[in-house]
């Protein structure tokens, strides 16, 4: 990318010092770990999916579609897979990552080419626009966006399908970005390679999710594609609970994770599911530890940490004063109570 417009090349983000436990270990990748993260979840998705095809036809309807409800649940976490894998911190072995991370990808209609792109751009400059654009403050929510994305949510699927007509056909659009990003910024037309990239995943999508439902068709399988093609797109409202707490009502323009990342501590099922990014500061701060090594991360720099809310309930009650308040002033962010800061 050309970096010639930016405007905060030269932040100098606080970085907690570490006390115990050195960068280099909680930095290790372990493709044994990688295995029990990844294939942990495609297991709970396989479980859940198993389950409604012995429900279909044997158990009351309400039982089937509470449990495709309830696979769909889990099978919205696999963004926060694609993102980690996208960081290529899961696995030692890079055959694995990227195995895993194609696996991750078409599962879940992402495109690792179009996320990364935007994604590195926010972490390195986290909440300062116009460099990172990928989350753009002040964010606002809403009952009605809560219930767009809780339940059954069409419109994102024909969004995703027409993005990925069209990047077949390669025409590329300055509205597909997230936030305020212009495609030009990210992809300009001299990055052939990457935007060859962009559409030929676009391509694997469509003619993989297209062959799964030609299969369901023949074989009389309806369960198949609502289990995989459409997985991502119902069940959503915890993933909204867990990914939309990431940022919101916190500091714009600091130089310092501990005010603009939440962090919450959460059950350990719900954790794995989150694949760990509830330990957001810390995921910010040292992007290069693998995100199951986060909690150690979280409990070595828990020193200068602020306190961090005790569930999702808790961090919600936060975020909801905080959206009330801003309502009124909008310039009004919540800023999380520091320790001193000590010396390593």
């Amino acid at each position: 990318m050309d970096n010639t417009n930016k405007v905060s090349n030269s932040i100098s983000w606080y970085r907690i010092p570490l006390k115990g436990e050195s960068l280099r270990g909680l930095s290790q990748r372990s493709d044994l770990m990688g295995l029990l993260q990844a294939c942990g979840h495609l297991g709970l998705l396989v479980s859940t999916g198993a389950a409604a095809f012995y429900a279909n036809g044997r158990l009351p309807l309400p039982v089937l579609l509470f449990i495709i409800f309830l696979h769909g649940t889990f099978y919205k976490f696999i963004l926060n897979g694609f993102h980690e894998l996208c960081h290529s911190s899961v696995f030692k072995s890079k055959a694995l990552n990227i195995f895993f991370l194609k696996l991750y990808s078409f599962l879940g209609w992402y495109d690792p080419v179009m996320f990364w792109t935007s994604h590195s751009e926010h972490h390195k400059y986290t909440l300062h626009q116009p460099d990172d654009l990928e989350v753009v403050m002040p964010i606002k929510y809403t009952l009605l966006a809560f219930l767009k994305s809780a339940f059954v949510n069409p419109i994102q699927f024909f969004i995703s399908l027409e993005t990925n007509i069209r990047f077949s056909f390669g025409k590329i659009s300055k509205k597909d970005m997230p936030g305020e990003w212009e495609v030009d910024d990210l992809f300009p037309p001299t990055e052939v390679g990457n935007r060859r990239r962009l559409f030929n995943w676009a391509r694997t999508l469509l003619v993989g999710h297209g062959i799964i439902i030609g299969i369901s068709i023949y074989t009389g399988l309806w369960l198949l594609p609502v289990l995989i093609t459409f997985g991502r797109f119902y069940g959503g409202w915890l993933l909204f609970f867990c990914n939309n707490c990431q940022h919101v009502g916190l500091q714009d323009k600091v130089p310092d994770f501990r005010l603009c990342c939440w962090t919450v501590i959460l059950n350990p099922f719900v954790q794995f599911l989150y694949w760990h990014m509830n330990y957001h500061i810390e995921h910010h701060m040292y992007a290069a530890v693998p995100c199951y090594n986060l909690g150690k991360l979280h409990r070595a720099i828990e020193y200068d940490l602020p306190k961090s809310p005790n569930g999702l309930y808790a961090v919600w009650k936060k975020i909801v004063e905080t959206l009330k308040k801003q309502k009124a002033d909008p310039d009004y962010h919540y800023v999380p109570e520091l320790p001193e800061t000590q010396k390593a």
